[in-house]
């Protein structure tokens, strides 16, 4: 993640820091050189109309820079900024330094301790997405909250026919077929609990069908452009079907905005918390810092790295799409890792830290993966 903005104009005439709600937008503005302004701050209404009168109010857009703090509001601010010339940062809430004896928040007192440390760059900015990528995103997050919602509705259905004694005996697994079959020609004998089981029953069905179409849906976007080619990258790594790349592709954007393999896997919360002070050295739990919907899938896709290294019928029909680098990149991380995953094992590691380790390690082979870095191995060299 940048510390500086890639937008920023080469001449600062003027900073603004923007505290942003969904009603109002309190503005502090001032000079960059401090003794040519003291510093103003005022209220506006959040709409196009007003953001376009404060924007002429501090002298237009040329040589002025805003920040604000990404939340509820969205993009928005920032496009209609950008749209008006205006450079605009938009900076990561969870990493403004806070000063442990504050004890006082205002919309007042935010915007100018935004504007302080804009100006003495003490800032971490988020990357915008595009409105493709956002609206992709929205989808994918859209198909998360139905599996969820599902989930929660096969929870209720069983749980009331395990009141009602109902209780399935004919395997081990729920929700399978058989189990399905099972549930569907249970009636109990109260008529008012048969009705409430229909009409969960309805409930599930719809989410079932809402979750198919979004199925198809998200299939047919993976197959056009400018998707296609990256998840076909992606679709090489064992773990990572097309909805799982998909997701990743709308969680994290171009792979090219992170400098190194450690800033991604840095950004996703896969590396350990450290409190070190003089000779003594602590490594905890890892950070859970950054997007936690890539971390999920890609600590899912890594339980796969247990098993064995082979090349299943998915990434078979997938190979001859991607370039050869690519390929033995996916192939070199299924050796590497499936070894990681042994080694930690072997060691005495829990199931679940290995599968973390395992899951830092993928997100640095997909990195360099999808930036097309040089292959080091010379025998996956000459393989590609």
């Amino acid at each position: 993640m940048p510390d500086v903005s890639s937008n920023a104009p080469g001449v600062v005439r003027m900073r603004a820091a923007l505290d942003v709600h969904k009603r109002t937008i309190v503005c502090a503005s001032q000079p960059d050189d401090p003794r040519a302004g003291e510093l103003r701050l005022q209220e506006i209404p959040n709409t196009e109309r007003a953001l376009r009168a404060l924007i002429r109010r501090l002298g237009g857009a040329e040589g002025l820079v805003v920040c604000y703090e990404a939340g509820p509001c969205g993009y928005e601010p920032y496009r209609l900024l950008s749209e008006m010339g205006v450079a605009c940062d938009i900076v990561a809430p969870a990493l403004v330094p806070v000063a442990p004896g504050a004890r006082v928040k205002t919309d007042r007192r935010d915007a100018k301790r935004l504007l302080v440390l804009h100006r003495a760059g003490a800032l971490k900015f988020v990357h915008p997405p595009t409105p493709a990528q956002e609206g992709l995103r929205d989808l994918v997050r859209c198909r998360e909250d139905l599996v969820c919602a599902r989930r929660a509705a096969r929870h209720r259905v069983a749980k009331q026919l395990l009141r009602h004694g109902h209780i399935f005996r004919e395997g081990k697994k729920s929700w399978t077929k058989i189990h399905q079959a099972w549930v569907r020609r249970q009636r109990l004998a109260d008529p008012l609990a048969q009705s409430a089981l229909e009409h969960m029953l309805a409930h599930l069905d719809a989410l079932d069908a809402q979750i198919a179409v979004l199925d198809h849906q998200l299939d047919k976007i993976a197959q056009r452009e400018p998707w296609s080619d990256p998840v076909r990258w992606l679709s090489c790594f064992r773990g990572i079907t097309t909805l799982t790349a998909l997701a990743l592709l709308a969680e994290l954007g171009d792979f090219r905005r992170f400098g190194t393999a450690r800033e991604l896997m840095g950004f996703l919360g896969l590396t350990p918390s450290e409190y070190s002070s003089g000779e003594q050295r602590h490594r905890g739990h890892i950070t859970l810092a950054g997007n936690t919907h890539a971390r999920r899938l890609l600590i899912e896709a890594a339980w796969h790295y247990q098993h064995a290294p082979r090349v299943s019928q998915r990434i078979a029909a997938v190979q001859p799409h991607v370039p050869p680098d690519v390929a033995a990149r996916a192939h070199s991380a299924q050796v590497r890792l499936h070894h990681r995953h042994r080694s930690l094992t072997g060691r005495g590691k829990r199931s679940t830290v290995t599968n973390v380790a395992v899951a830092r390690e993928l997100a640095g082979f997909i990195w360099a993966a999808m930036t097309r870095q040089p292959l080091r191995d010379p025998e996956v060299n000459a393989a590609a």
